[in-house]
């Protein structure tokens, strides 16, 4: 409040100058404004390292470009109605920070632009007005390695207004570091001291890409022994059913530092958006049984075609345009719920799972396995509960065995941890195998054993209960839930699955 009164009265103190402002006396006031929104943040609560890093632990970050301008397009075209109406958004589902990436190239190197740098200070201030915390990315879309001077020049600069801001709770200094590259290790070595004296309160870290996960955080904390990170970004886009093993291993390789998981998600490009909220729901269940309390999406929005700038490689892969938990019409997708019930209650329903099938196909998250053979179908003309239930029909084998439709649980799989799965099954003139099975996986992916339920009868049946209940085997990290049928010339449906 204390600073919203001050913005009334800077500007109230203008308008006495005159009823109308020209162009650069509205630049003048605009100036007044920011100078004494920093000097009254600054003096309501200067930050400390120890007080941004509590809020980098547990932050509800989200991902940011808007859906028509990706990427460094976001400050060549800057649009803060649009800007603020998303972030407004991205309050709504519960964010408290949100995560914005700079570009040497589009602010200017190395002395950034001044109209670039008011861009940076009008975003915090939007961020600010909803009630977000910012984490500034630098050097993205650059290696200018060599020139190390010139670095700390625009590093510093893009920096000195934030240093004791505490809407800026932490700054990357490379997004997604390669910590292989010996010229980026040599240049880092020598930005970090020269960014810690300019804003020494000010949480550093860096990230690496999915495919480097664990191993290359390792590899930069052993790098950065002299020069050490204040956290580590881990950037998760591995297969979310043994989500809880890659992030202890990125816990392990960084100990007793903390880790955030600065980025994840799934695109709907090549999947359903049923499958992107399950992945989501499942990175945040195992997040919090590891004990990590900061999970970034990737990201807010879908992007329109021409949104990411065409001289990116990022341009050329259909994946990218998809990850967002609304569409870049702005509707929103299943997984903005999970996100919204995630960052507000803190808890992860099964109803994500659709075991009923009464979801949309759109919103599923069930997949085919063994398609060769027969495949299940979601159908009204046998439910037990509700409207839908799956029909396998006239399906075969495989040397790959049967048929199924396949699913995962939200909660992450620990080894000797007991199972429970169940399903009921019915047929007509139903032949061959039908049956429930519980398939382990280890930290790797490579399949341990499975445990199979009682089998339903040949011929006609009631509805009839298939259970199966195990003890999670040695190794394992990840299960899936099948529902089999095969060598079956008649009909066979499932209805109301359950799994705990």
């Amino acid at each position: 409040m204390r600073r919203v009164r001050l913005r009334a009265t800077v500007l109230a103190s203008s308008l006495l100058l005159g009823f109308a402002f020209p162009a650069t006396q509205a630049n003048a006031a605009e100036a007044m404004v920011a100078v004494a929104e920093t000097a009254e943040t600054a003096e309501v609560s200067a930050p400390t390292m120890a007080s941004r890093m509590a809020a980098v632990r547990v932050a509800k970050s989200i991902n940011y470009y808007p859906s028509d301008a990706g990427w460094s397009a976001m400050w060549t075209e800057f649009d803060a109605v649009r800007i603020e109406s998303d972030l407004a958004k991205a309050a709504e589902l519960g964010a408290d920070n949100v995560r914005v990436i700079v570009f040497p190239q589009a602010f200017g190197y190395p002395q950034p632009k001044a109209e670039y740098t008011e861009r940076l200070r009008k975003f915090v201030s939007i961020a600010d007005a909803q009630g977000l915390t910012v984490k500034i990315t630098l050097f993205d879309w650059w290696a200018g390695y060599s020139d190390v001077a010139n670095s700390i020049v625009w590093a510093k600069a893009v920096l000195a207004p934030y240093a004791n801001d505490p809407r800026v709770i932490a700054v990357e200094l490379k997004n997604e570091f390669q910590p292989n590259d010996t010229a980026a290790v040599s240049w880092v070595r020598q930005v970090i001291p020269a960014v810690r004296a300019a804003a020494p309160a000010m949480p550093l870290t860096l990230s690496v890409d999915g495919g480097t996960g664990a191993a290359g955080m390792a590899k930069i904390k052993s790098s950065l022994s002299s020069t050490p990170l204040d956290y580590y970004d881990f950037h998760f886009y591995g297969n979310s059913e043994r989500s809880l093993a890659e992030i202890r291993k990125a816990q392990a390789a960084v100990a007793p530092d903390p880790i955030v998981i600065g980025e994840t998600g799934l695109s709907t490009a090549n999947s359903t958006d049923g499958e992107q909220a399950a992945y989501l729901a499942r990175v945040f269940r195992a997040a919090k049984e590891a004990g990590v309390g900061s999970v970034a999406p990737w990201t807010l929005n879908d992007f329109s075609e021409g949104a990411i700038p065409s001289n990116s490689t990022v341009s050329t892969i259909p994946a990218q345009y998809k990850f967002g938990l609304y569409r870049a019409d702005g509707t929103p997708k299943l997984a903005a719920n999970v996100v919204r019930t995630a960052w507000t209650t803190g808890t992860m329903p099964n109803t994500v799972l659709n075991l009923s099938f009464e979801a949309a196909a759109i919103d599923s998250p069930w997949r085919q396995s063994n398609t060769a053979a027969g495949a299940g179908v979601v159908t009204s003309d046998m439910p037990r509960n509700g409207s839908f239930s799956v029909k396998f029909a006239g399906t075969t084998r495989t040397s790959a065995g049967l048929p199924s439709l396949l699913t995962s649980p939200i909660t992450p799989v620990q080894p000797n941890y007991r199972w429970r799965a169940e399903a009921f099954a019915r047929g007509i003139n139903a032949t061959g195998t039908t049956e429930i099975a519980l398939s382990w996986f280890d930290a790797n992916g490579k399949w341990i054993s499975q445990d199979l339920s009682n089998r339903l009868p040949a011929g006609n049946t009631t509805w009839t209960k298939l259970v199966v209940e195990a003890a999670a085997p040695a190794g394992a990290a990840a299960v899936q839930l099948h529902l089999k049928s095969g060598d079956n010339t008649g009909t066979v449906w499932f209805d109301d699955v359950a799994m705990s």
